[in-house]
């Protein structure tokens, strides 16, 4: 080749900038314990005073009238729900990580089931002996309840607050599909959280049943924005992931206050407020993005562990069990309401403790082992 011909050397593709280390963190996040029976306490507080109906009948009475103060605070805490979604995207993706899909299943199943069965047999009998605060239903339709699939069966729900299970499974199945079948990664989750994010998108666009029911455009910010969240907590911060959790926050922000703002509801008693539901968003966010950082590690008390423990089955149990206990402590005893309400709570976190003590520690193990004994093995399950 001639001089004025330099040899072409061949250049090479810019590399992938590799995935973050992770940083050592603790095993346990007891902060996080903590803020999910606080989300638990505002859907409590939202079903026992934020609003009338059926509750109103167990009052006698509207409980804006009741309680002219907290009820107004109290009709934001359906918003708990929506906290709760985020967290959730944090526990999974941290629970589920170097799981295989397998493992992931049966935790799952052990850490659903065994409460919510015993939450469907504790309502069931409670209305059968006091159906005037709720509606006991017939043997094909409990039976159906507990699959957990009576939401798209079409069947009426014996729990009040199980619609946001049909969530969460759909949730984990989809995290289980895309992600976890692989096994958990950074790069694994931050295209998934994208990817779903552009599904949501296309799906309000489409504005048809089926997509809307795969892909939950209204609810999947929740999770995404708590996925991401985790992926901070795990290999620190960066601009792609705090991008992540900015776009879910600003999607959930429009779909709750589009579903829970009625602008000619001005008078109503639980009428809500455009910007106290964005403020409660955004509480919501900061909290678990808080834990994300590191800035919750001084709260380590032990009790957290417990109150995390008594989330799920006192979330489960509270609604109507609530009102069948309002309705005995108020109306039958004559009690006050605000110590009512008092002893309300305090009878359901025991309820929820002995439910934890002996339902949930000694038969979701026993769950969990059965079917990784017993179970199908078919897709490398085990």
């Amino acid at each position: 080749m001639n001089a004025s011909n330099p040899t072409l050397v061949p250049t090479r593709p810019n590399p992938v900038p590799p995935t973050p280390p992770p940083r050592t963190t603790d095993n346990r996040l007891r902060a996080l314990d903590g803020l999910r029976l606080l989300a638990a306490l505002m859907v409590c507080l939202y079903h026992f005073a934020g609003k009338g109906g059926p509750v109103a009948g167990s009052w006698h009475g509207s409980p804006a009238r009741l309680f002219p103060t907290l009820s107004q605070a109290a009709t934001y805490g359906c918003l708990g729900v929506q906290f709760f979604f985020v967290i959730s995207g944090f526990v999974i993706c941290m629970s589920s990580w170097g799981r295989t899909l397998g493992q992931f299943f049966r935790s799952r199943v052990a850490r659903l089931y065994p409460a919510y069965w015993a939450a469907l047999f504790l309502v069931a009998g409670a209305s059968l002996l006091l159906p005037v605060v709720v509606r006991p239903l017939r043997l094909d339709e409990f039976l159906v309840n507990l699959t957990m699939l009576q939401q798209p069966m079409g069947v009426p729900r014996v729990l009040g607050v199980c619609w946001t299970l049909w969530v969460e499974v759909r949730f984990y199945a989809l995290f289980a599909l895309f992600v976890v079948w692989r096994g958990v990664t950074y790069r694994r989750v931050v295209i998934f959280c994208c990817l779903w994010t552009l599904a949501g998108v296309f799906a309000r666009v489409a504005d048809h049943p089926l997509t809307d029911a795969l892909v939950m455009r209204d609810h999947a910010p929740f999770f995404i924005g708590g996925l991401a969240l985790y992926l901070i907590h795990r290999y620190g911060s960066d601009l792609l992931l705090w991008g992540i959790v900015a776009v879910s926050w600003l999607l959930g922000q429009r779909y709750s206050t589009t579903a829970l703002w009625h602008p000619g509801a001005q008078g109503d008693a639980f009428h809500r407020d455009p910007y106290v539901i964005l403020l409660v968003v955004t509480l919501a966010f900061a909290a678990v993005a808080a834990v994300a950082l590191g800035w919750t590690r001084w709260a380590n008390w032990r009790w957290l562990t417990v109150a995390g423990a008594l989330t799920y089955p006192f979330y489960l149990i509270h609604e109507h069990l609530g009102w069948f206990v309002i309705r005995a402590l108020h109306r039958a005893l004559g009690l006050g309401p605000w110590p009512t309400l008092t002893a309300t709570v305090t009878v359901l976190l025991g309820l929820a403790w002995l439910i934890h003590r002996w339902v949930e520690r000694p038969f979701g193990p026993r769950l969990k082992q059965a079917l990784a004994t017993h179970g199908p093995r078919v897709l490398a399950l085990r």
